[in-house]
């Protein structure tokens, strides 16, 4: 409970150039984004990466021991199959902190992008040691026509989400013209590792002593979220989605149960084709605010 006190005495404390920005990661499977995460996060400013590897058999796990050799990058190897998010995630926190000597963390996820919404700035620019859980707005890619193409990247998306729809919890499993990428997601959280208690919600949320003193929403700071890139990407997904229903006490998101029902009725790629907004649509979508075009991130990302 050392470290409970430490966040008190450090209330006041000025940053130094040897505080530390610490990126957590759980992934399975991200071959096609994992390098760019971290090539990314890194030249934002995060010093050090923690990464836990679900047993992926993609490449992901030879592709992050060539990046540990560049960046300090710590891998965890975690088998298992049960997929224990928030038990991880924690682990994964008091690692960073133990063992790394972090300040704060981000516990993040391979297809999430925090990009600071002024050029030149680094993410630990927003940060004091007075924070105890900062908050950010988080909004999904969105995909056009050219990401059927065979040579598409997910870096040259350059529209996103402006305003989401919060469908009926039902709509999302069920009505087949609701678009996934459209519903609201929550934002996403740093915590200061001094004083953290746990992190929850699919990473949306973290609990920690000081929460109630100096919590706070960070206005500077995007999260650029790639949930859909490929067809085989989405694919593969919906499949890994697929075997961890079988398991006991497992809990997804509705759209995950919908996106593995419709993988079991033999129409996912209908679904795939339905993210896709169409030409003529964009303006519409523009007009009413729904979407709106933003080159940031594909200004910003390494891969």
């Amino acid at each position: 409970m050392l470290h409970w006190l430490k966040f008190f005495f450090r209330l006041w404390k000025k940053k130094t150039k040897d505080d530390r920005l610490i990126m957590t990661i759980l992934c399975r499977n991200e071959l096609d984004i994992i390098e760019a995460n971290i090539r990314t996060h890194a030249r934002l400013g995060v010093d050090a990466f923690a990464v836990m590897d679900n047993g992926s058999t993609d490449g992901t796990r030879e592709k992050l021991a060539e990046l540990a050799k560049e960046y300090e990058l710590h891998i965890i190897d975690q088998p298992s199959q049960t997929y224990r998010q928030a038990k991880w995630m924690k682990e994964l926190a008091i690692y960073a902190r133990e063992k790394m000597n972090a300040d704060w963390v981000i516990s993040n996820d391979a297809d999430e992008f925090w990009i600071p919404l002024e050029d030149g700035r680094h993410l630990k620019e927003f940060l004091s040691h007075r924070d105890s859980v900062v908050s950010v707005t988080k909004k999904n890619m969105v995909l056009l026509p050219e990401s059927l193409s065979s040579d598409y990247l997910f870096t040259d998306a350059t529209y996103r989400i402006q305003h989401p729809i919060n469908y009926p919890i039902e709509d999302r499993i069920h009505n087949r013209d609701v678009s996934i990428l459209f519903n609201e997601t929550p934002g996403k959280v740093i915590v200061n590792v001094n004083g953290f208690v746990k992190i929850s919600g699919g990473n949306h949320r973290a609990k920690h002593i000081g929460k109630f003193l100096t919590k706070r929403h960070e206005p500077g700071i995007m999260v650029y979220h790639y949930p859909i890139r490929s067809w085989q990407q989405f694919e593969g997904r919906v499949k890994q989605d697929q075997k961890l229903l079988g398991l006991p006490g497992i809990k997804v998101g509705n759209h995950k149960r919908r996106w593995v029902r419709l993988l079991e009725e033999g129409k996912l790629k209908e679904e795939y084709n339905s993210f896709i907004i169409q030409n003529d649509d964009v303006s519409t979508l523009k007009k009413y605010g729904l979407i709106v075009e933003d080159r940031r991130p594909k200004n910003t990302l390494l891969c």
